[in-house]
C-alpha cells in the first residue's frame, strides 16, 4: 500500500492516471497513459508535436474525459485534502490550466478587458469579468502583475497587447485562482529575453511550496531549474517517466551573428517592394510603432526584434495592410496604385502570424485553411473548387504536413496548426513573406525543416520579414534588421556583425 500523503501536502492535488485513453472524431489520441503527478513534483513534458502533449494537459485538468474503459476500470481519480474524486467537477476550480487555446479565445470571441480585470477573473475562476473586485482583490492583482515586472500593463486593453504580454497577463491570471495544481502549456512562447527570466523567477518562487506544476516545451534552455521530473510522450503513448537527478536547466550555445549578406547589383537595383516614411501606427490611443521609413526590395530579409510590446507584430501587420499609417506618414506598395484593391497585394503575400490560429474558425478542415490563402481570406465562401487540390496537396507535402489535410483543425496541435499556417502562406507562390515568430510552439526537427524551406525561399528571391526573439531563428541570409523598442526605431539597416 502506498505511503500516505504527508498533512502538509494535502492541501494540494494529486491526479492518477492509469491506462486512461482518448478518442477525438474517431481517433485515438491517448493510449494507455499510466501517470501520477503528487504534491511537490515539478514536471516536464516533452515530445514532438502531435504527440498528444497539449491533449494529454487538458486530460489532466478536466477539460477533456477519457474514453470508458470497457472494463469498468476507473482511469482519472483526484484526490485533495483527504478526498477522492473520480470526476473533475468538485476539484476542476482548483486546477489552473494555461495554454495558447485560453489565449487564443481572447482573440475569437473579441474579449478586450482591462488587464486587471482579466487576472481577477482567476480570483473569481470566469472566463470573463463577472463580479466586482474588492480592495483585497486589486492589492493581490496589483502584487501579481509586480511580481512578474507588468504592473504598467494594468490598466490596458488585453486585444492591444503583444502576443508574449498577453501570455504575462494569463500566467498572472492562472497564479491568481492561487491553484493547487498548475498546467502550463509552451508558457514561454513569444517572451522575449526579459520576461523569460522573470517568469524562471516566478517559477523558482512556486517551486518554495509543494504546489505540483506540468509545463511542456519545446526548447530546452526554458525548463526550469527546479524540475524534478521528466515525462516524455510519443504518438499517444508515455514513452518516459523518469526523476531529473540533478535539476538544472540546459546550457545555451552561444547565439552567432546572421552571417552579413551582401547587397548584390542586381537587388540593389530592385524596385522597391514597399516604401515607408515617417509612418506611425495608433492603436487605442496609443503610438505603438513610430515614424518608421524604410524600403523593403525584392529578395531582401529583414529581422525584425525587440522586447515585448515594442511594436513588432503592429509592424507587421502595418506591412501586410492590416493597419494604416497615421496622418503624417505613408506606405506605398509596388502595383497598388489609389483605386487598387489593397487585396491584390495580400494575394502576392504570405503571412503566418500568432493570431491566424485564433482567427480560423475551428471546423475548418486543413485543407481548407490553406485554400483560403489563395483568397487571402479567413475561411471559403463556397465549396473548395477541385482544381486548387492539386497546389493544396502540394503546399501540405512542402511542409511535412501532408498527412493532415482532411484533418479538422481542431483536432491538430499548436505545431502541426503552425504547419498548416506555413503551407497556407506558401500554397500560391508569393512574392513577400511575413513572418511573426514563425517558429512558436514547434518542435526542434519541425523547426529546423521550416527553417530550411525558408532559406530555399530566400535563395529564390522571395523577399522575407520575419520578427523573432531568438537570435539563432535569424536567416542566414539575413541582409537588413529593424531594431525597435518601446514603439521607437533603434537602428535599420544592413544586418550588424
Amino acid at each position: 500500500m502506498p505511503a500516505p500523503t504527508p498533512l502538509r501536502q494535502s492541501r494540494f492535488i494529486r491526479v492518477d492516471l492509469h491506462q486512461a485513453c482518448l478518442t477525438l472524431d474517431g481517433r485515438s489520441v491517448l493510449r494507455g497513459i499510466d501517470w501520477s503527478i503528487r504534491p511537490s513534483q515539478r514536471w516536464i513534458l516533452i515530445g514532438p508535436n502531435g504527440a498528444g502533449k497539449t491533449l494529454l494537459l487538458k486530460l489532466l485538468a478536466g477539460d477533456v474525459w477519457p474514453t470508458p474503459s470497457r472494463t469498468g476500470v476507473v482511469t482519472r481519480r483526484y484526490r485533495c485534502g483527504g478526498e477522492s474524486y473520480l470526476e473533475p467537477y468538485e476539484i476542476k476550480a482548483q486546477i489552473a490550466y494555461l495554454g495558447a487555446e485560453r489565449q487564443d479565445r481572447y482573440e475569437h470571441y473579441g474579449w478586450n478587458y482591462r488587464v486587471d480585470a482579466i487576472v481577477g477573473t482567476g480570483i473569481h475562476r470566469t472566463d470573463i469579468p463577472l463580479d466586482p473586485l474588492s480592495d483585497l482583490d486589486r492589492a493581490n492583482i496589483a502584487t501579481l502583475l509586480r511580481r512578474l515586472k507588468i504592473e504598467s500593463l494594468a490598466r490596458r486593453r488585453f486585444l492591444n497587447l503583444s502576443y508574449g504580454e498577453r501570455r504575462l497577463v494569463l500566467l498572472a491570471r492562472a497564479l491568481a485562482s492561487r491553484p493547487k495544481l498548475l498546467l502550463l502549456d509552451e508558457l514561454f512562447n513569444g517572451l522575449d529575453a526579459n520576461n523569460r527570466a522573470h517568469v524562471q523567477h516566478c517559477m523558482s518562487v512556486l517551486s518554495r511550496s509543494s504546489l505540483p506544476w506540468v509545463l511542456s516545451t519545446h526548447r530546452t534552455q526554458d525548463i526550469p531549474r527546479h524540475a524534478t521530473h521528466l515525462c516524455r510522450i510519443g504518438g499517444g503513448r508515455i514513452l518516459t517517466r523518469r526523476r531529473v537527478t540533478k535539476p538544472q536547466r540546459a546550457s545555451v550555445a552561444r547565439r552567432r551573428a546572421a552571417p552579413r549578406r551582401e547587397a548584390s547589383d542586381k537587388r540593389a537595383d530592385a524596385q522597391p517592394l514597399i516604401t515607408l516614411c515617417s509612418a506611425t501606427v495608433w492603436r487605442a490611443g496609443i503610438a505603438v510603432v513610430k515614424k518608421v521609413s524604410l524600403e523593403i526590395r525584392s529578395g531582401d530579409c529583414w529581422v525584425v526584434h525587440g522586447a515585448n510590446g515594442s511594436g513588432k507584430s503592429s509592424f507587421i501587420q502595418l506591412l501586410y495592410g492590416d493597419l494604416g499609417p497615421a496622418r503624417g506618414g505613408s506606405i506605398v506598395r509596388a502595383g497598388i496604385e489609389s483605386g487598387v484593391p489593397l487585396e491584390l497585394f495580400k494575394r502576392r503575400v504570405g503571412l503566418v502570424a500568432p493570431e491566424m490560429q485564433a482567427l480560423h474558425p475551428r471546423y475548418l478542415g486543413a485543407d481548407e485553411v490553406v485554400a483560403s490563402g489563395r483568397h487571402a481570406s479567413i475561411g471559403l465562401n463556397g465549396a473548395l473548387p477541385s482544381a486548387e487540390r492539386v497546389a493544396i496537396k502540394r503546399s501540405l507535402r512542402s511542409v511535412g504536413a501532408g498527412k493532415l489535410e482532411q484533418r479538422a483543425i481542431r483536432t491538430l496541435s499548436y505545431g502541426q496548426m503552425r504547419r498548416v499556417l506555413f503551407a497556407r502562406a506558401l500554397v500560391h507562390g508569393p512574392d513577400m513573406l511575413l513572418l511573426d515568430e514563425p517558429y512558436a510552439g514547434i518542435d526542434p526537427a519541425t523547426r529546423a525543416s521550416l527553417r530550411t524551406l525558408v532559406e530555399r525561399k530566400l535563395q529564390s528571391g522571395v523577399t522575407i520579414v520575419m520578427a523573432t526573439h531568438h537570435r539563432d531563428e535569424w536567416p542566414t541570409a539575413t541582409s537588413h534588421e529593424l531594431e525597435i523598442d518601446r514603439s521607437r526605431v533603434v537602428y535599420c539597416g544592413p544586418v550588424r556583425a
